[in-house]
């Protein structure tokens, strides 16, 4: 087999994915180091002409990696409506994400905050992609996939200014569960698992600290709660900053 096929085949045994190997951080450490470049620019970005271009380039990324991935899955003879559509809360997010870079609608933005980060955090550090460990091409999508929906949040809040309000943070919830619902729909419909609503992850998760199906799904609620006030908390501390520097 050739490093071509190798490298998009459906049986790659090279390297199987190993949690917190040196490629996985390794992959972490090259995103965290793209997040401090934006913020160290920050200032750089908001040039109107570089911040279209920006916006337009990274929304494009968000798009076409999430295309490569379905082709793909074609490609190897696997793919599943089931399993392959962007329906986990990092998949929605990814496309919300480009729209949100191309228009800055809040409502997207407040999507894109909170699953880009709360999702897209938790599975950068576990991530669900089997036997696809470095230098296969799951592996690059998956950090790329993710690694950029966190970027397309933390641009649109460094650049954009954009900010989410203690209002966000339930009205996301209640979006999220009513999402939860037409999701349940689609999993009988197509014998999928999206938002893992229907088992956890067979590669292991942080899901298998929350007991069994469907409790998890419930510990799943509090800990998107308290996972949307972490996110948050900045800005509370800085409206708190405000109100007491305005006191007398």
């Amino acid at each position: 087999m050739n490093s071509t096929s190798s490298f998009f085949s459906g049986d790659f045994t090279d390297n199987a994915f190993v949690f917190f190997s040196p490629s996985h951080l390794i992959a972490l450490a090259v995103l965290f180091g793209f997040y401090l470049v934006l913020w160290f620019l920050k200032d750089w970005f908001r040039q109107p002409k570089i911040d279209l271009r920006t916006r337009w380039v990274v929304a494009a990324i968000l798009l076409l990696q999430e295309l490569s991935m379905n082709l793909w899955h074609l490609s190897i003879g696997d793919w599943d409506a089931g399993s392959t559509l962007p329906l986990h809360l990092c998949g929605a997010g990814i496309v919300l994400g480009a729209f949100l870079l191309i228009n800055k609608n809040f409502l997207l933005y407040e999507l894109v905050y909170f699953w880009g980060l709360g999702g897209a955090i938790q599975a950068l550090l576990t991530p669900d992609i089997g036997i696809y460990g470095f230098p296969h091409y799951r592996f690059f999508q998956f950090f790329v996939s993710h690694g950029v929906l966190i970027f397309a949040s933390l641009y649109m809040t460094w650049v954009a200014g954009m900010r989410p309000t203690h209002r966000s943070i339930w009205k996301v919830m209640a979006i999220t569960n009513i999402y939860l619902v037409f999701i349940a729909g689609i999993n009988w419909l197509t014998d999928g698992n999206y938002l893992f609503i229907c088992h956890k992850p067979v590669n292991g998760s942080i899901m298998d600290a929350m007991g069994p199906w469907p409790w998890y799904i419930l510990v799943l609620e509090v800990v998107a709660i308290v996972s949307f006030y972490l996110y948050y908390a900045p800005f509370a501390v800085l409206d708190l900053k405000v109100k007491f520097s305005r006191k007398p």
